[in-house]
């Protein structure tokens, strides 16, 4: 232990870390992410106020610099000079995984870009704890961050989820979820299911799955429910189904004017079937014709 610093050993390598802290519960940071945090020679934080609670309970008294949306851009180049004089250093957000709907892009984008050691220290994520218990389709999904604050850009942006065959995910905050949910029912309909994850973590932890009119219901007839952050998992639509003759049809069009490789590959984007077997069923219908 050094007692200057209060520090233990130095880390193995000198980086930039990139530290998932809880979302709720401090139970859940790991071994590894207090090891970092205690080792490193400065933490930046999103919010210095909020950072120090969680170092305190782990009784951990790294040096604090304040890095937020704001101030990034301007602190980069000082960040390149303390990692080039051999210290390291960790970027923390508020709560989860920095750079997720968090600051840190800018950062550690321009860092990279001088060849600067950037390392992951994984843990929690909203995004993913909430389609972890959601119920939905988790084998294709997609993040689209905040939806938009206007009610009008709000809808257009959820007409990209007509079609979508994945499971979306975006955030809201509490007093736009509401509004929100109304747009959802507006324009994906009222039968699409969703599934409203609250507070994950926390002492007050609610998941409400259903058809998005029977949660915006729920909702809006418990002041509670409308309290804390959310995150809102869409589930995709079902593909529609594309029969034997359907496919073949499709290639013979598609064999009319590519090789029998190209159309396969076409073929497979367009029906949904496994390229390697719609090439074997080019081969035969071109030894057909």
């Amino acid at each position: 232990m050094n007692s200057s610093t209060g520090k233990t050993s130095q880390l193995e390598l000198t980086a930039l870390y990139i530290v998932a802290t809880p979302i709720g519960n401090l139970g859940d940071i790991s071994g590894r992410a207090l090891d970092v945090l205690q080792r490193v020679d400065l933490i930046l934080a999103e919010d210095t106020r909020h950072t120090k609670r969680l170092l305190a309970h782990y009784g951990i008294n790294t040096a604090l610099k304040s890095c937020h949306e704001h101030n990034e851009s301007q602190l980069v180049d000082w960040v390149a000079r303390q990692l080039e004089s051999g210290q390291s250093l960790a970027l923390v957000s508020d709560a989860g995984t920095p750079l997720i709907s968090d600051p840190g892009y800018v950062m550690v984008s321009r860092l990279r870009e001088m060849d600067h050691t950037i390392l992951s220290v994984p843990g929690p994520s909203s995004i993913i704890a909430a389609l972890s218990i959601a119920g939905l389709p988790s084998d294709a999904f997609i993040y689209d961050g905040f939806l938009p604050n206007k009610s009008a850009a709000r809808r257009t942006a959820l007409t990209h989820y007509l079609s979508e065959s994945r499971t979306s995910i975006v955030l809201e905050s509490s007093h736009r979820i509401k509004a929100s949910l109304r747009d959802i029912v507006e324009v994906l309909g009222t039968d699409r299911v969703v599934v409203v994850a609250r507070e994950l973590t926390k002492r007050f932890e609610t998941v409400l799955s259903g058809p998005a009119s029977d949660v915006l219901t729920t909702i809006e007839a418990d002041a509670d429910q409308q309290k804390g952050e959310f995150v809102v998992l869409i589930k995709g639509v079902d593909k529609p189904k594309t029969n034997d003759a359907d496919v073949e049809q499709t290639l013979r069009i598609l064999l009319a004017e590519l090789p029998a490789k190209q159309a396969a590959t076409i073929a497979a984007k367009l029906t949904g079937r496994r390229k390697n077997a719609l090439y074997d069923l080019a081969i035969s219908l071109k030894d057909q014709s």
